[in-house]
C-alpha cells in the first residue's frame, strides 16, 4: 500500500479535519440541535414528563421520613399501611412519566436519524467520481454507519440522560432547600469537587474521542479493502500481509480506544465516591444539629430522608459527568458526518443547463486538455469527430488514457480546456442526468447487485416488463444460460456475481445495456478477461447492442476493433495515430507493432 493510502486522510475540501477546539465541538452540537427545531413541541411535552418523573421519584424520600416519624415512631400501623399504599402509587407514577417522555424521545431521535441519513445518502450520490477517487470506502461507510449511529446515542440517549439529570439536580435542590436550607448544604458540600472533575475530564476527552472516530474509520477502511479483495489476498498467499496491516489500523484502535474510554470508566467510580461523601456530610451535620439544644427542628425521619437524597446527588451529577464523555464521541462521530455533507460537489449543472435531448450520436472532442491534479496533464489536445452509428475503437499501452477520454464523454469529470459535443451540444451545458440518459456502458468487470438475474438486467431500464427483460437478454446471447440456472431468471445472484461466469456477467450486462436503450455506448475492454470461445458470443452480442448506435469500444485485443469506422491510437495522453484497421497497419506506427505482437507472436 502506498502511504497516503495507509494514512486514511481525507484528500478534498474540509475532509478529515479533527473536532478540536471547544469552539468547534459547540458549532457541531448547535448545528445537531438545528435538527430538533420542528419537534419543539414534543420536546416540551418531554420536558414536563421528566420534571413529572423527577417531582414525584423525589417526593418518595420526603414521604419515608414522615412514615418514620408520624407512624412508626407511634406505632400506628393504619397510617403507615396509607402512606405505603401513596409511597407505592407516587413511584409507580414517576415510572409512567419516565416511560412516557423516554418513549416520546426515542421517536423524536429516530425521526431526527431518518432524516440525517437520507441527507447523508443524497449527498453522496451528488459528489463526483473525483470524490470517490481520493476517499476510502471503508471509511465512507464508518461514516453511514458507525458515525450516524454515534449521533443517535447522542440524540436518543445523551441528551436525554442530560436533560433528566438536571431536572433531577434542581428538583432535588428545591425539595432539600424547602425541607431544611442548612442539611442541604452539607448535601452539597462535595459538589464543586465534583465539577472540577469533570471539568479537567472533559478537557481530556475532546481530543481523546475525535482521534478514536478517525481510528475505527481507518479500521474499517483496512477490512472492507482486504475483505472485498479477498481472493486476490488467497490467491496470492498474502493472507499474512493482511492480516499485519489490520492488526496495525486495529492496534491504532485499540490504544485510542482505551485512552478515550478510561476517562468514561473512570467518571461514574468517581461520581459514587464523591456522593458518598454527601451522605457522610449529611449524617455528620444532621447527627449534630439533632443532638444539640432543642434538636433545632432536625429529626430521625429528615435525616433519613436527606440520607436518601445526599446519595441521590451524585447520581445525577455522575450521569452528566459520564454522559459528557459519551457527547465529545458522538460529537466527533456528528462532526465526521458533516464534514461530507459539507462537501461541495466539484461537477454541477450550469445554472441555465437544458435537457438534453434524444440524440442522433454525433460526437466531437475539440482541442480536449484534462488532469486529475493541477499541473499533471492526462490528456492533451484530443480531437476527433465520431459520426452517428460509427464505431470508434480505443487503443494503446496501460495508462495511456483510454479510460480517461470515456470518463471525460460520461462527465465524470470536467475537462480543463477544449470542449466536448454531442450533436452541437456541450456537455456542460446539458443536465448530467439526461446525459448519462443517453448513455449505455459495458465495463470490463460488470459489478451485479445481490437481486435476481432479472433485477439485474432490468437495473439498465427500472419500468421494463418481465417480457422486455427476456428479450433484451436474447439479444445479448444471455437467455439461454440462464435458462439453465437452477432459478432462471429467479436465480439470485451471490455478491460480486462469484456464482456467475465472467463471460456470464457480461452477457448479463450487455442485456442490461440493451435494455436501456442508449444511443451512445461505451464498451470498456468487455472481453478482455474471457476465453476466446466465450469472446465470439459476447462479440455478437456486442454487434447487436451496436447496431445503429454510435459506440466506443476500449480494446486490449484489437480483434475487437478491427472492424472500428476508426481507430484512435492514445499515447501519453494524446491521440498519435488514428484511421482504420487497413490504414493503420500500413502505416507501421505503434498500432501496426501491436497487431504483430498479437497475432504473429512478434515481441513488443
Amino acid at each position: 500500500m502506498t502511504s497516503a493510502r495507509r494514512d486514511g486522510g481525507f484528500q478534498p475540501g474540509r475532509m478529515g479535519q479533527p473536532l478540536g477546539s471547544e469552539e468547534n465541538s459547540r458549532a457541531v452540537f448547535k448545528r445537531l440541535l438545528g435538527y430538533l427545531k420542528p419537534y419543539r413541541a414534543m420536546i416540551g411535552l418531554c420536558v414536563l414528563g421528566m420534571v413529572a418523573a423527577a417531582g414525584l421519584n423525589l417526593i418518595g424520600p420526603w414521604l419515608q421520613g414522615v412514615a418514620i416519624d408520624s407512624y412508626i415512631a407511634n406505632g400506628d400501623k393504619g397510617g403507615l399501611r396509607r402512606i405505603i399504599a401513596i409511597l407505592a402509587l407516587v413511584y409507580v407514577g414517576s415510572w409512567i412519566f419516565s416511560i412516557f417522555y423516554a418513549r416520546k424521545i426515542a421517536s423524536i431521535a429516530q425521526q431526527v436519524m431518518a432524516t440525517l441519513r437520507s441527507q447523508l445518502f443524497t449527498h453522496l450520490q451528488k459528489l463526483s467520481m473525483r470524490f470517490y477517487d481520493k476517499n476510502r470506502t471503508g471509511d465512507l461507510m464508518s461514516r453511514v454507519t458507525n458515525d450516524v449511529d454515534a449521533v443517535d446515542q447522542l440524540l436518543s440517549q445523551n441528551l436525554m440522560n442530560v436533560a433528566s439529570s438536571i431536572v433531577q439536580i434542581v428538583s432535588l435542590v428545591t425539595i432539600m432547600t424547602v425541607l431544611d436550607w442548612r442539611m442541604t448544604l452539607a448535601a452539597l458540600l462535595p459538589v464543586p469537587l465534583m465539577l472540577g472533575i469533570v471539568s479537567q475530564i472533559a478537557k481530556f476527552s475532546r481530543p481523546a474521542f475525535g482521534v478514536y472516530a478517525r481510528t475505527i474509520g481507518g479500521l474499517n477502511s483496512v477490512a472492507q479493502e482486504r475483505l472485498g479483495g479477498q481472493r486476490a489476498v488467497i490467491s496470492m498467499d498474502r493472507q499474512g500481509e493482511a492480516k499485519e496491516e489490520f492488526e496495525v489500523a486495529n492496534e491504532e484502535t485499540r490504544a485510542a480506544g482505551i485512552k478515550a474510554q478510561t476517562l468514561t470508566v473512570l467518571m461514574m467510580p468517581l461520581m459514587f465516591g464523591i456522593g458518598n461523601l454527601s451522605v457522610v456530610s449529611v449524617v455528620g451535620v444532621g447527627a449534630l444539629l439533632a443532638t444539640s439544644g432543642d434538636g433545632n427542628g432536625v429529626t430521625i425521619g429528615l435525616i433519613a430522608a436527606f440520607v436518601t437524597y445526599a446519595s441521590r446527588v451524585g447520581r445525577p451529577l455522575g450521569s452528566i459527568a459520564n454522559t459528557i464523555t459519551s457527547v465529545f464521541g458522538a460529537l466527533a462521530g456528528a462532526n465526521r458526518v458533516f464534514e461530507v455533507l459539507d462537501e461541495e460537489p466539484d461537477l454541477v449543472d450550469a445554472v441555465n443547463a437544458d435537457h438534453l435531448k434524444p440524440v442522433d450520436g454525433l460526437v466531437k472532442f475539440t482541442d480536449v486538455d484534462f488532469e486529475y491534479d493541477e499541473n499533471v496533464p492526462i490528456l492533451s489536445d484530443i480531437d476527433f469527430v465520431a459520426q452517428p452509428g460509427q464505431m470508434i475503437g480505443l487503443v494503446g499501452p496501460t495508462g495511456a488514457g483510454k479510460s480517461t477520454i470515456i470518463n471525460v464523454l460520461n462527465r465524470f469529470y470536467d475537462i480543463s480546456n477544449g470542449s466536448v459535443e454531442i450533436d452541437g451540444n456541450d456537455i456542460r451545458d446539458v443536465k448530467q442526468d439526461s446525459l448519462r440518459d443517453q448513455l449505455g456502458i459495458v465495463l470490463q468487470r460488470t459489478y451485479l447487485f445481490t437481486e435476481t438475474v432479472r433485477e439485474n438486467i432490468r437495473f439498465g431500464r427500472l419500468d421494463a416488463t418481465d417480457a422486455e427483460v427476456e428479450e433484451a437478454a436474447k439479444l445479448a446471447n444471455a437467455h439461454q444460460f440462464i435458462r439453465a440456472l437452477p432459478n432462471g431468471y429467479d436465480t439470485r445472484v451471490s455478491e460480486g456475481g462469484n456464482n456467475l461466469s465472467l463471460g456470464q456477467r457480461q452477457l448479463l450486462a450487455i442485456a442490461r445495456a440493451m435494455l436501456s436503450e442508449p444511443q451512445l455506448l461505451v464498451l470498456d475492454e468487455a472481453t478482455s478477461s474471457v476465453d476466446t470461445r466465450t469472446e465470439r458470443d459476447i462479440q455478437t452480442a456486442l454487434l447487436n447492442l451496436m447496431s445503429d448506435r454510435t459506440s466506443f469500444v476500449i480494446a486490449h485485443r484489437l480483434s475487437t476493433v478491427r472492424e472500428a469506422d476508426m481507430i484512435l491510437v492514445i499515447e501519453d495522453g494524446r491521440i498519435s495515430e488514428s484511421g482504420t484497421h487497413e490504414e493503420l497497419l500500413v502505416s507501421g506506427g505503434l498500432y501496426s507493432h501491436l497487431y504483430e505482437s498479437q497475432f504473429r507472436g512478434t515481441a513488443i
